[in-house]
């Protein structure tokens, strides 16, 4: 797919190193397999050699050029525990990183951290807290960025024509709530937060070949209702338009406005973005999980994600429901972007 051409040829300009935390998991395996035979990446799979070995003959899977670590035996563990120490200062004791190091999400981010492989994916077998929560602790956001998110990249093709847009957050913000410090001031609105995933999810989109035109939702268009997140969504547009005056963004739009050019002519016929938007923010996660799902079982679109926002390195989380060959795109996606 025309999604995927940017990152195919990142690639083949630039071997990268991807790590699987579920080294004996089949999808992973079935993936791991593939990716090898085509040239596409060089793969690090954590776990027991021997388990690996056994699944891998047992699915038929050739992982023969992968490097299998095993957390148990790795022989720079003792650097390692060190480093993820200094990194968390006094967080964690060191007794507890090697603990902690003993797990393949952890072990992972770390040779990730330690220039040992360049991105990561999990989750076949994890939850996405435990594969984010080790990023968070390890990798950490990059400068400017507060906050980690996330988004989904959808494709269809319909009547011969290739469609993609773009929906966040849908996995990983429950919900934008002020920040305080100690003594109770707002040090970041909740307008802020959401403002900052809608910057972030504009630039993935453009990263996947979309150009942003950037709707922030809620259930009312341009103040016909009150309530709930619908000032939320009309300051998130008013902070974007201050973190990136160059993004084309506007809301707050129920969906049918944001998509629907006959329906914003009625609602907001002055708006840049109503009627043609391809970039979807949710001011709640619930919204946005329920969204990109209609989308992808009803509306046809194969969705990609979610894709993690606002961290030092890429770092991505996969469903539990996954297939082999969601596994083999999202690896793809992941590598590319490193």
């Amino acid at each position: 797919m025309a999604m995927f051409d940017k990152l195919l040829d990142n690639l083949k300009a630039s071997r990268k190193t991807i790590v699987f935390t579920e080294g004996t998991d089949a999808r992973i395996l079935d993936a791991a397999a593939r990716l090898l035979s085509e040239g596409l990446m060089d793969v690090i799979l954590c776990g027991n050699a021997d388990e690996v070995k056994a699944a891998a003959a047992a699915g038929n899977y050739d992982v023969d050029a992968a490097t299998v670590l095993d957390p148990a035996t790795y022989p720079e563990m003792d650097a390692m525990v060190a480093e993820m120490a200094a990194l968390r200062k006094g967080k964690m004791t060191e007794e507890e990183c090697r603990a902690a190091l003993s797990k393949s999400n952890y072990f992972g981010t770390m040779l990730v951290k330690m220039g040992k492989a360049d991105a990561l994916l999990g989750g076949a077998t994890y939850s996405t807290a435990d594969t984010v929560r080790p990023a968070l602790q390890i990798i950490k956001t990059r400068k400017g960025a507060s906050l980690v998110s996330s988004c989904f990249i959808l494709f269809r093709e319909k009547d011969g024509v290739e469609e993609k847009i773009c929906m966040g957050d849908c996995a990983i913000n429950l919900s934008y709530e002020d920040k305080l410090d100690k003594d109770g001031n707002v040090v970041q609105t909740g307008a802020q937060k959401l403002a900052e995933v809608a910057v972030e999810s504009a630039r993935t989109a453009a990263f996947f070949g979309i150009d942003p035109k950037v709707a922030v939702l809620s259930f009312s268009t341009k103040g016909s209702g009150k309530g709930g997140t619908v000032q939320l969504s009309h300051d998130a547009v008013e902070e974007a338009r201050k973190l990136d005056p160059t993004l084309v963004i506007d809301g707050e739009f129920q969906f049918d406005a944001a998509v629907s050019a006959e329906v914003a002519k009625t609602k907001c016929p002055d708006s840049e973005v109503a009627g043609q938007a391809n970039t979807f923010i949710f001011p709640l996660i619930e919204a946005g999980n329920i969204g990109y799902k209609i989308a992808q079982r009803l509306g046809g679109y194969a969705a990609y994600g979610p894709i993690l926002q606002g961290l030092n390195a890429p770092i991505n989380d996969l469903s539990r429901g996954c297939n082999a060959e969601e596994v083999y795109a999202m690896a793809i996606i992941t590598a590319g972007m490193a």
